[in-house]
């Protein structure tokens, strides 16, 4: 009676802890390679320019990549649901322009600040709404918002820049150092420790990627997915809106043509830090890193004296090589769901 038993049993743990080995290494495998890739990256601009690896330029870096680690943090977890944010740009622009606008209509700046993070999530509440209730995929919810809103933007401003007085308190949001490290750093790696902590330690991290791998079984657990989705969309259109008010202070001017293309530039990093397009997988690190990444390689061909046209070229052959990559990876995974 008890052979069966004595035979069956010990087989399955040796099984489970294999199907965690690979779980655990195509994860740490992405990790691994982004930040080699982030490693090359940087030793070949240090070649070619002198003024990379100088600190004035590493800090400048870590300044203008805040909004992107910002928003990419966000985007991680949106993407690891199986969705996508194509609005992050506008949104980003839109808060830009109408902290601008309030600071000159004479609102305090931290009410300012406040109204610009309630736009956010009221974007993220609607669009999340049409994601999750009525069942809308988010690439066609998320497109027709990067439209509607980038168009609110330059309705406001008539295609302007909104200037913000230079004594304000607010550009110190931008502009000001705290003990030689720059404020928008500083405040992207508070937001980046917890949207670590969020994602690994709670069960709202959990519901995130549990959603992404199999929401079904998520739901049928007792877990509200609608709502989990539809917070995922808050927390995205609160990060593009804190981009927006770090990029407003730091050149002191809230323009409708901010942020074009600045979806891409978060996509290519939450993509090339290893989360997966299918779902399922996501990696705050790999996001960092991937982010840094990317600022990397805009800053190196700057030093290098390439046209600025040539940015976007090599952040979509980027974007490119990487979802290719997250396929033959990640394929597996999406066809046994």
């Amino acid at each position: 009676m008890t052979v069966p038993h004595s035979h069956a049993n010990p087989s399955h743990p040796p099984r489970l802890r294999k199907a965690r080995l690979i779980d655990r290494a195509i994860a740490n495998g992405g990790i691994v390679s982004i930040a080699l890739f982030f490693l090359v990256v940087c030793i070949i601009f240090s070649v070619y320019t002198n003024a990379f690896l100088t600190a004035p330029n590493l800090l400048n870096i870590i300044r203008q990549s805040a909004p992107l680690l910002i928003v990419a943090a966000a985007m991680t977890f949106v993407i690891t649901t199986g969705g996508i944010d194509l609005s992050v740009g506008s949104v980003l622009a839109l808060s830009a322009t109408l902290s601008a606008a309030s600071l000159q209509a004479g609102i305090p700046w931290p009410l300012t600040i406040l109204l610009m993070l309630g736009l956010g999530a009221l974007t993220g509440v609607i669009q999340g709404y049409f994601i999750a209730y009525e069942r809308i995929p988010s690439f066609i919810v998320t497109l027709a918002g990067l439209s509607v809103i980038r168009g609110l933007a330059l309705l406001i401003t008539g295609g302007y820049s909104i200037p913000v007085e230079p004594s304000s308190p607010f550009t110190a949001i931008g502009r000001a150092w705290i003990l030689g490290v720059p404020a928008p750093a500083l405040i992207a790696i508070v937001i980046l420790i917890a949207a670590f902590v969020t994602f690994n330690e709670t069960p709202f991290g959990r519901y995130v990627t549990g959603i992404g791998a199999n929401a079904e079984a998520v739901r049928r657990a007792g877990v509200n997915t609608r709502v989990v989705t539809l917070c995922v969309y808050v927390i995205s259109g609160m990060a593009a809106a804190t981009a927006g008010i770090i990029l407003a202070a730091r050149l002191g001017s809230g323009s409708s043509n901010a942020g074009q293309g600045f979806e891409l530039d978060v996509i290519a990093a939450v993509v090339l830090g290893g989360t997966s397009l299918f779902g399922g997988r996501g990696t705050v690190v790999g996001t960092v890193l991937g982010a840094l990444t990317v600022a990397v390689i805009a800053n190196g061909l700057i030093l290098s004296h390439m046209s600025p046209f040539f940015t976007p070229i090599v952040t979509g052959l980027i974007i490119l090589v990487a979802i290719w990559l997250n396929f033959r990876l990640f394929k597996g995974g999406a066809r046994s769901r």
